[in-house]
């Protein structure tokens, strides 16, 4: 078969004797030609045949972040030795402080600076067998000199730099803040704004490099360089973070740095890359070192407790074989305590050596037991409360839903929010995703009919849907969180439902919940709802919660084409006034007695208002009370109307009277007079 290096999946810096737009020929490859033969696999002859593990490596491990690091891990696992590079450079003589000088000024950004030179620079391309190595790990290679730099990366985890020394004015490196104004162009071809709080490597009159993050456009290896300087350096991570977060840039160095790189791998990580200079005779190293070390040398030192360490894992094990577990992950010890090695900031305390502990000896290991402690888990008064409010819920026919507690401030549009109302008042997020979920909401009205409207643009004929879900009322005070308050939101439409069925639903979970002898008002200013179809309802003069029709611009702003009810009832008042536990009343040992009560009233006048009147007129003999008839019409003079109840008396301590009976029923006509209604004629 006849393919280019595309058509394989590769390019021109992985084999540079290769045509980049013809046909690959492998025999045109001096360090392929010896070894490829005639029937060979491709992916072998190309080295495309090796075996590859992809690790994913967490936050608080950057050491592994390098060949040496998993190899480390790997000798613990397995038990196996691990021969660590010991790197040897040879030198070609001359003095590296003729060549270059260094200076920190911030030595907080940048603990540690270490300079190289090479002289006699041979760009070229980089032996096969790095090729491959890069590309298996995911690098593109280049040329040799900026290969090494890459290749002691991966495998030392130190991002280093070279900087062409024609471009360093002065012959001098200074580590230091950006200046006001300043701006450097980057190796992507991009200029970038600093500011005062970025750190930047820079020679005697401008910045060649972000620190930690990306080079200047003339500080990187170019075919006509000749003489280089190696950086291999440790700089603050959160620094790096911001910067690179700032300049919208994200680097393999800028990852590793903003991890945390340990400023002892400074040092044998430039000197790998001078010895692989030497190896592959890309140039001449200059004798002498620039170690500009102001980094914390301290220990860091924590007691084994072994006794601490088995309970708090869970196993026996003995303190040596703890000790050998640790010595393997390369910890000393001293006087009774553990010396962390300088490459694992992870660890801080005795749990962090436990979990060290744990995983060399094998989560699989550790015997299975029974969570101590004498409190046992259950749930709270409130927890209690809602979970039996969704039981009912559920039983009444409702199904439930979960909506985003952060909704678009536009939605208090969508509902008619008037700009004056209290509710337009939200807790604002800081990081949004976007603005459609940018601030906490105040009621819930608004993701109801969100659902209400998914569900009917997906053609469902009915839908009844109810939330337990959360708002967030702003502390005056805005250093301090908001008021969290549990909300039963209710949302219905179907083809035969009105105003009474949403209603007949919240007097079933109301009464359910314990909830009895609530008020229901009516409300014609809230503008969410069709005017003369909401209603408040109320609970010894206290505010429980709106239910009603929806406004048909409501309806229209949520792309809803039929009638809605929904209703949003606060539960913590809700539970404020509940009884809290039924109590069941024998059956009756008396006979009870019935009155018909025909009246007329204003039409304007509640039935609520009657029956109120009425209870209160009758006192403990009203044992039941029903509305049968309702009636306007010719027979009625205009503006009124005729309403009939059945009242049913009964006493619980003797046979009830029928004067006794109709005593109380002359007061009930009492109280009835007193709000308009009368016998009917």
């Amino acid at each position: 078969m006849l393919c280019s290096l595309d058509e394989l999946g590769l390019t021109i810096n992985d084999f540079p004797y290769a045509i980049e737009d013809g046909i690959f020929i492998l025999s045109d490859d001096p360090e392929l030609k010896s070894s490829i033969q005639i029937g060979q696999d491709i992916k072998e002859a190309i080295g495309l045949n090796d075996i590859k593990v992809e690790f994913e490596i967490t936050s608080n491990r950057p050491d592994c972040l390098s060949v040496l690091g998993l190899a480390r891990e790997a000798s613990a696992t397995f038990d196996t030795p691990v021969n660590m590079p010991n790197p040897q450079v040879s030198g070609s003589g001359g003095d590296i402080n003729s060549h270059i000088g260094i200076e920190i000024e911030n030595k907080e950004l940048c603990p540690r600076y270490i300079a190289k030179v090479v002289k006699n620079v041979k760009i070229a391309p980089s032996p096969i067998w790095m090729r491959e190595r890069l590309r298996a790990s995911g690098v593109r290679p280049i040329n040799n000199l900026v290969d090494i730099t890459n290749y002691v990366m991966l495998e030392y985890g130190q991002p280093l730099h070279a900087f062409d020394s024609r471009y360093v004015d002065g012959a001098k490196i200074i580590i230091r803040n950006a200046k006001k104004g300043e701006k450097i162009m980057t190796l992507d071809g991009v200029e970038r704004q600093l500011s005062a709080d970025m750190l930047v490597i820079a020679d005697e009159n401008k910045p060649i490099a972000v620190a930690g993050v990306m080079g200047g456009e003339f500080s990187g290896v170019m075919e006509d360089t000749t003489t280089v300087i190696f950086e291999s350096a440790s700089f603050n991570g959160a620094s790096v973070r911001n910067t690179a977060k700032r300049l919208g840039m994200r680097t393999d160095a800028s990852a590793r740095f903003e991890k945390g790189i340990d400023a002892s791998t400074t040092l044998p990580a430039i000197l790998r890359a001078c010895e692989l200079i030497e190896m592959l005779d890309a140039g001449d190293v200059v004798d002498g070192i620039i170690d500009r070390d102001f980094s914390d040398k301290a220990q860091k030192r924590i007691p084994l407790d072994a006794e601490f360490i088995n309970s708090f894992l869970g196993i026996k094990i003995s303190e040596q074989e703890m000790i050998d577990i640790l010595r393997k992950l390369d910890f000393e010890f001293s006087d009774g305590d553990v010396i962390v090695p300088s490459i694992r900031i992870d660890v801080e305390s005795d749990a962090d050596l436990a979990e060290e502990i744990a995983r060399i000896y094998g989560y699989d290991n550790i015997p299975t037991t029974q969570p101590r402690g004498l409190a046992q888990a259950k749930l709270t008064n409130e927890q209690k409360y809602q979970k039996k409010l969704s039981n009912i819920m559920l039983g009444i026919g409702c199904n439930e839903i979960v909506t985003y507690s952060f909704i678009s401030p536009k939605a208090y549009d969508r509902i008619n929010l008037p700009d004056s109302s209290k509710k337009r008042s939200s807790v604002t997020i800081s990081n949004p995703l976007g603005e459609d979920t940018s601030v906490m909401r105040t009621t819930t009205i608004a993701s109801m009919l969100d659902v209400l409207s998914r569900n009917y643009n997906n053609r469902n004929k009915n839908a009844r849907l109810f939330e337990i879900a959360t708002i967030y009322i702003p502390n005056e005070d805005r250093s301090k969180l908001p008021d969290e308050r549990e909300q039963l939101t209710i949302g219905i439409y179907e083809e035969n439902a009105d105003f009474f069925t949403l209603k007949g639903i919240i007097e079933s979970a109301l009464s359910e919940m314990g909830l009895t002898e609530c008020d229901f008002s009516s409300c014609s200013n809230n503008p969410t709802f069709h005017t003369g179809r909401c209603a408040i309802i109320t609970k010894d003069g206290v505010e429980i919660g709106t239910f009603g029709e929806v406004h048909p611009t409501v309806l229209e702003n949520f792309d809803i084409g039929t009638k809605a009810y929904v209703a949003e009832l606060d539960i913590a008042t809700m539970m404020e006034f509940s009884a809290g536990e039924k109590s069941y009343k024998p059956l009756p040992k008396f006979p009870a007695i019935t009155r018909d009560l025909s009246l007329i009233c204003d039409d304007g006048i509640p039935v609520a208002e009657i029956e109120k009147a009425i209870k209160k007129g009758a006192g403990n003999l009203l044992e039941n009370i029903e509305l049968f008839d309702l009636y306007k019409g010719e027979q009625i003079e205009k503006g009124k109307k005729s309403v009939s109840y059945s009242l049913t008396l009964r006493s619980h301590d003797s046979t009830l009277t029928d004067e006794r009976a109709d005593k109380a029923v002359k007061l009930v006509l009492k109280e009835l007079g007193s709000i308009g209604a009368v016998i009917r004629a």
